[in-house]
C-alpha cells in the first residue's frame, strides 16, 4: 500500500502542483522585482533600519492577511461547482433566492464593475512585469537603457503572437520555469538574511503599526506601493477550477509564501548592508556575475505571469458573454481534445494594443506603478462584497460570524484603495478610465438585451397557438431536417415564422433548438437534454450547458439522436438563425447614445451559426429589424 500512495502523490504533485506554480503563481511571484523598489521610494527617507523594517512588515502582514487569510482560507470556499472568479462569485451570489430584485441588481453592478477592473489589471501586468525584468539588462550595462523599451515590446508582441497556436506545449515548461524562479527567489533571500539576521525583527507587526504612525501622510503613499505585494491574490481564487483548491493551498503554503518572504526579507537586508541598492533591491542582491542569468530568468517569469493574465482574460471574458453580460465573441478552439484551450482573436488584439500604448506612455516600471493599484484593490473590494452575500446568505452564517471577518476584509482592502486614488493624476486614472469603459459596454449590452427581449417576444406569439393555427393547416413537407434556433422562453421563432407566412411549407422533420446557459459551470450529461413532441415530425429541444462550456450545436443534435430522443437524417439538414437588426429610437428605454452602442456591439458580435459550430454551408440566416 505504501509505494502506491507514494506514487499518486509524486502524479498528484506533477498532474497538479507543479503546473498551479506557473498558471497560479506567476503575477503574485513576480511582485518582488519591483514591490519593496516602490515601497522605499514611496517612503521618501533615507533607507534606515526602522524604515526597512517598517516596510518588510507592512509587505509581510499584507501578503498574510489579503493573500493567506481573505482568499487562500476564505474566499476560496466560494466555489462555483469548483470554479472560481469573479464572475463565478457573482452567479453563486444571484442564485440565493433570498434577495429582492434591487438587491440582485446591486449585486451585479458590483459584480461587473470588478470584473471590469479585473481588465485593468490585465493590460497593466504583462507591461510592468515584462518591464521591470528588462530593466535589469541596465544594471549589467548602462549601454542597453535605449533598448529597454524595443526589448519589452518584442518579448509582449512575441506572446502574444503565439496566443493563435494555442499555448499547450509551452504551458508544460511554466511549472519547472516557475519552480526554479521560487527557489532562486527563496534561496537568494536567505542568503542574505544570514548576512544580516536583524531583518528578521520585521516579522513583529509592531514595526509596520509604529511605521504608519510615525510618517502619517507618507505613510498613505507607502500603502499604495504595498498593495503591489498582493498584485495576483485575485488569480489564486480565478484559476482554482483548472487544478482545485489543494494544489492551490499546498503550492501556496509549501513553496511560494516561503519563498516570497525570504526574498522580500532579503531585499530588505540588502539594502540595509548597501544603501544604493534602494535603486533596484531585487537584481542588487544578487552577485554581478549571476545578473544576465537572473534577467534572463526573470523574463521568462513574467513571460509566465502575462501569459496567466491572458489566459485569465479570456476565461473571464467567456464566462461574462455566456452569462450575457458581454456580446459573443469569436472564438478559435487551439485544442481538438481540451475544450478549455480557446483563443479570441479580437480580445486578444485589443489587448495587444493597449498594452504597447501603456509600454510607450508610461516608459518605466516605476511609473507603471502608479497606474497599478486601483485596479487591483478595486477587484479585491468587489470580491469581499459578493464573498458577505454568500457566506450570509447561501451558507447561512450568522451575523456575528460574518460582519467581523468581513469588516476586516472591507478595511484593509478600503484602505489600498483609498491610498491608491491618491496616485490618480499620476496614472491611476488609466485602469479606472478604462474599468469605466468595460462597465459601460458591460451595463448597456445587459440593458440592451432585456429591451430586446421585452420588444421581440410579445410579437412572437405563444408556440402552441401557433401549432393550432398555422402548422395544422400545412399539408406539404418537403424532405429533410429543419433546425430553428430559438432563445430560451422565445416561442416561435423568427424563421420558422416567416418560413410559414411566406412559403407556406415545412420539412419533414422540424426542430426548434434552444441553448440554456446556467449560472453554474457545467452540467450534469444526464440531465442537459430536454425534447418534446409537439406533433409529428415537429419537436422543441432545450440544451442546457453551463457557463465554463461551449455549445456545439451539430453535437448537440447527435447527441439527442443517439439516446433515441430525436429521429432525423443527419445528411440532409439545414439550420434557420435569425440576426437581429435592432433600431436606436428615441421611445423609453435607454439614452439614445446607448441604444446606439447597443446597435454597434450587435452588430460585431460573433455570428451565432459561428459561436455554436454550425456548418456554413447548411446555414440560412434570416433578418429582422426591431426598434428598441
Amino acid at each position: 500500500m505504501q509505494p502506491s500512495s507514494q506514487a499518486s502523490d509524486r502524479l498528484w504533485v506533477k498532474q497538479l502542483a507543479l503546473p498551479a506554480l506557473g498558471v497560479v503563481f506567476g503575477d503574485i511571484g513576480t511582485s518582488p522585482l519591483y514591490t519593496l523598489r516602490e515601497c522605499l521610494h514611496a517612503a521618501g527617507t533615507a533607507p534606515v533600519e526602522p524604515v526597512v523594517l517598517g516596510l518588510l512588515s507592512l509587505i509581510f502582514w499584507t501578503v498574510v492577511i489579503v493573500v493567506s487569510i481573505k482568499y487562500v482560507g476564505f474566499i476560496m470556499r466560494a466555489d462555483n461547482q469548483g470554479e472560481g472568479g469573479i464572475m463565478a462569485l457573482l452567479a453563486l451570489a444571484l442564485r440565493s433566492g433570498q434577495l429582492g430584485r434591487r438587491s440582485r441588481k446591486i449585486l451585479v453592478t458590483v459584480g461587473l464593475a470588478g470584473a471590469a477592473l479585473f481588465y485593468g489589471d490585465g493590460i497593466v501586468t504583462p507591461a510592468i512585469s515584462v518591464l521591470s525584468a528588462v530593466e535589469g539588462l541596465e544594471l549589467v550595462t548602462p549601454l542597453v537603457a535605449p533598448y529597454v523599451i524595443p526589448i519589452t515590446l518584442g518579448v509582449l508582441i512575441s506572446l502574444f503572437l503565439i496566443q493563435r497556436h494555442g499555448t499547450a506545449g509551452v504551458g508544460g515548461l511554466f511549472g519547472p520555469v516557475m519552480l526554479v524562479w521560487f527557489l532562486t527567489l527563496g534561496g537568494m533571500g536567505l542568503v542574505k538574511i544570514f548576512d544580516y539576521p536583524a531583518v528578521l525583527a520585521a516579522l513583529n507587526p509592531l514595526h509596520a503599526g509604529r511605521f504608519l504612525l510615525e510618517h502619517g501622510y507618507q505613510s498613505l503613499l507607502v500603502l499604495g506601493a504595498v498593495v503591489l505585494s498582493v498584485t495576483g491574490a485575485e488569480a489564486l481564487y480565478a484559476d482554482m477550477g483548472h487544478f482545485g483548491a489543494k494544489p492551490i493551498r499546498a503550492s501556496w503554503f509549501y513553496l511560494v509564501f516561503p519563498a516570497l518572504a525570504l526574498n522580500y526579507f532579503g531585499q530588505g537586508a540588502t539594502v540595509l548592508l548597501v544603501p544604493d541598492a534602494v535603486k533596484n533591491p531585487f537584481f542588487l542582491m544578487f552577485p554581478a556575475w549571476a545578473l544576465i542569468p537572473v534577467v534572463l530568468l526573470a523574463t521568462l517569469a513574467t513571460v509566465i505571469a502575462s501569459q496567466a493574465v491572458i489566459s485569465g482574460a479570456y476565461s473571464l471574458t467567456q464566462q461574462a458573454f455566456q452569462l450575457g453580460y458581454l456580446p459573443r465573441m469569436r472564438i478559435q478552439h487551439t485544442s481538438e481534445t481540451e475544450r478549455g484551450q480557446i483563443y479570441l482573436p479580437g480580445l486578444n488584439t485589443l489587448l495587444l494594443l493597449a498594452i504597447i500604448i501603456l509600454v510607450l506612455s508610461f516608459g518605466s516600471s516605476s511609473a507603471l506603478a502608479s497606474a497599478y493599484g486601483i485596479a487591483v484593490t478595486g477587484t479585491m473590494l468587489m470580491t469581499t462584497v459578493l464573498f458577505y452575500v454568500v457566506a450570509r446568505h447561501a451558507w447561512q452564517w450568522r451575523l456575528g460570524q460574518v460582519v467581523p471577518l468581513v469588516a476586516l476584509f472591507v478595511l484593509i482592502d478600503g484602505s489600498f484603495l483609498g491610498a491608491n486614488l491618491m496616485k490618480f493624476v499620476e496614472g491611476g486614472w488609466l485602469p479606472v478610465l478604462l474599468g469605466v469603459v468595460v462597465f459601460t459596454l458591460m451595463s448597456t449590452w445587459l440593458k440592451g438585451r432585456t429591451l430586446l427581449f421585452k420588444r421581440l417576444y410579445p410579437q412572437k406569439g405563444n408556440l402552441a397557438d401557433f401549432m393550432t393555427q398555422k402548422v395544422s393547416l400545412i399539408k406539404q413537407r418537403v424532405s429533410g431536417t429543419a433546425v430553428y434556433l430559438a432563445a430560451p422562453g422565445e416561442g416561435v421563432p423568427n424563421g420558422l415564422l416567416q418560413n410559414v407566412r411566406h412559403n407556406k411549407v415545412l420539412h419533414e422533420t422540424v426542430i426548434i433548438l434552444s441553448v440554456a446557459i446556467t449560472d453554474r459551470p457545467r452540467e450534469a450529461g444526464t440531465d442537459r437534454y430536454v425534447v418534446q413532441t409537439l406533433a409529428p415530425g415537429f419537436f422543441q429541444a432545450t440544451a442546457q450547458f453551463g457557463f465554463m462550456e461551449l455549445p456545439d450545436i451539430p453535437q448537440i443534435l447527435a447527441a439527442c439522436r443517439q439516446r433515441k430522443l430525436l429521429d432525423y437524417d443527419p445528411k440532409d439538414i439545414s439550420y434557420f438563425v435569425s440576426r437581429l437588426q435592432p433600431v436606436a429610437t428615441a421611445r423609453p428605454g435607454m439614452a439614445l447614445w446607448r441604444e446606439k452602442l447597443f446597435v454597434l456591439m450587435l452588430r460585431n458580435a460573433a455570428l451565432a451559426s459561428d459561436f455554436f459550430r454550425i456548418p456554413a454551408d447548411d446555414v440560412i440566416e434570416l433578418h429582422m429589424k426591431l426598434e428598441i
